[in-house]
């Protein structure tokens, strides 16, 4: 099952990668008036039909996600959580903290952890605007940030809905859409 989800990871990243490639150069409009001083993503008014599925691949610093929109989902005793374009949990690291405008993941990391790339437009459902962000990785990369926390997806979620990083090492949680840590609800 696992060498099944990477070889599929693996070709889902190739064939990323030379998408990109073919697509030529990007635009960026960055500015500083973000939170946490990381670049703002522009975002769209959100609309489902326009949403494009997230793509995921590989670096050379390990595994990481895209999406093309972050919408806020009710969990059974965790309240509301943020969640990609596929459903799939997104997480922020307690590693970063001190430096939320920063991502302290790289390496051996990426590999569980998925930086959640930028997009130069990214919707959002339930998720405040302004609190949009991304911060420059160590592979030139720009990596999403919500609060200006930079934000992952976790390995260990199969499916959409599932929190199985929740609380790992007590450091990883799942991200309110508010850029804050989620916690049990009482």
């Amino acid at each position: 099952m696992i060498r099944h989800r990477i070889v599929l990871a693996t070709s889902a990243g190739l064939v990323s990668t030379l998408l990109l490639a073919a697509c030529g150069s990007s635009n960026d409009k960055a500015s500083s008036t973000s939170p946490g001083n990381a670049a703002p993503v522009a975002t769209a008014a959100s609309d489902p039909a326009r949403s494009a599925p997230a793509d995921s691949g590989s670096s050379a610093s390990g595994d990481m996600a895209t999406t093309t929109m972050l919408m806020a989902k009710a969990m059974k005793g965790m309240g509301s959580v943020v969640t990609d374009d596929k459903g799939m949990t997104l997480y922020r690291s307690d590693m970063d903290k001190g430096t939320p405008s920063m991502s302290m993941c790289s390496g051996d990391c990426t590999k569980t952890w998925m930086p959640v790339m930028a997009q130069d437009s990214v919707q959002t459902m339930g998720v405040e605007k302004s609190l949009l962000g991304s911060v420059n990785r160590p592979d030139g990369m720009k990596q999403l940030t919500l609060g200006g926390w930079p934000l992952y997806r976790y390995m260990g979620d199969a499916k959409a809905g599932q929190m199985n990083g929740q609380g790992r090492d007590k450091m990883w949680f799942a991200v309110t859409p508010a850029g804050k840590k989620a916690s049990m609800t009482g």
